[in-house]
């Protein structure tokens, strides 16, 4: 049970950017569920077990917490915890049943996404293409993708060779739900990628038949931790004092190009958003971009 937890505390830092005191916070929310589960399965005298643990259980984990007599905010970030869990393990096809599902979400609020400046952008940006090497190659192509699209880091790492249209500008990505969506790059991220396939790739992969579009030093597909460490290398190097994690180019590209004039459905479909509620937090970035939008639009306002 505790690699399962392993992998979710590890998606929560690099997809969602979770601060460490967060991250730690859910491991003790989360060893604590399955304790409850391991006494619980004692009891019964079965094997503890993620997909033995059902809604029923849920509320009697749920009763328990409150029995302890815990602070509201504490208690709220125990149950969003195993919510979110629960719904990670779903999309990974752990489970086949959310226990939490229908179970009332705590009212925890919602964090601001914290971009980084076109500057910082830049500088960030600028570090791989101080080296020649295959993987500083590789690296400058990652972060340039990464800032050019939008995506996800997991959908970065999950591209192949045949989803990158170089001459065209586009890229062909899977999101949530294994929904496609084409996202166009612009020219200078599609020069750059196609340097490190046409120079640097062919110096690191090993089999002919590897399909991964972006390979770690064995010649296999890049893991997320993988992309997390060569970041967290680069955003050293740029001397940014903010803590950079690959959700902050998704970010940055959202609030960047809301700043420039583009829709909110537009970014949306970027995105691939579901829901244009999860884009719109993005608009509370963007309020100075709006303001002189409005000085400069309304009729009164010359």
């Amino acid at each position: 049970m505790k690699e399962e937890i392993k992998k979710f505390l590890t998606y929560l830092s690099v997809e969602k950017g979770f601060s460490e005191n967060t991250l730690a916070a859910y491991q003790n929310d989360l060893s604590q569920l399955a304790a409850f589960i391991k006494e619980e399965a004692s009891k019964s005298g079965k094997n503890p077990s993620w997909t033995e643990f059902n809604r029923q259980a849920m509320l009697a984990y749920q009763l328990t917490l409150k029995e302890r007599n815990y602070a509201a905010t504490t208690l709220a970030r125990k149950i969003a915890a195993a919510k979110s869990f629960f719904k990670f393990m779903m999309s990974e096809g752990k489970i086949t049943e959310n226990p939490t599902q229908n179970i009332a979400s705590p009212n925890v609020g919602r964090l601001l996404p914290k971009p980084i400046s076109l500057k910082q952008v830049r500088q960030l940006l600028d570090q791989p293409a101080k080296q020649s090497t295959p993987e500083a190659k590789r690296d400058r192509a990652m972060l340039e993708l990464l800032y050019a699209s939008g995506m996800r880091v997991s959908e970065l790492i999950s591209l192949n060779l045949e989803d990158i249209d170089i001459e065209g500008g586009f890229v062909r990505c899977f999101g949530k739900g294994n929904k496609e969506r084409m996202i166009p790059i612009y020219r200078q991220a599609a020069v750059i990628v196609d340097e490190y396939i046409r120079e640097a790739r062919p110096q690191i992969v090993r089999r002919d038949d590897e399909k991964a579009l972006f390979l770690n030093r064995r010649g296999e597909r890049l893991t997320r931790q993988g992309f997390w460490q060569i970041l967290k290398g680069y955003a050293k190097a740029a001397g940014l004092d903010e803590e950079v994690t690959p959700h902050t180019l998704r970010h940055s590209f959202a609030t960047h190009m809301l700043s420039g004039g583009a829709d909110l459905r537009s970014v949306q479909e970027l995105l691939g958003h579901a829901n244009i509620s999860t884009t719109q937090v993005y608009t509370h970035l963007t309020s100075e971009h709006v303001r002189r939008t409005y000085e400069k639009s309304h009729p009164r306002a010359k």
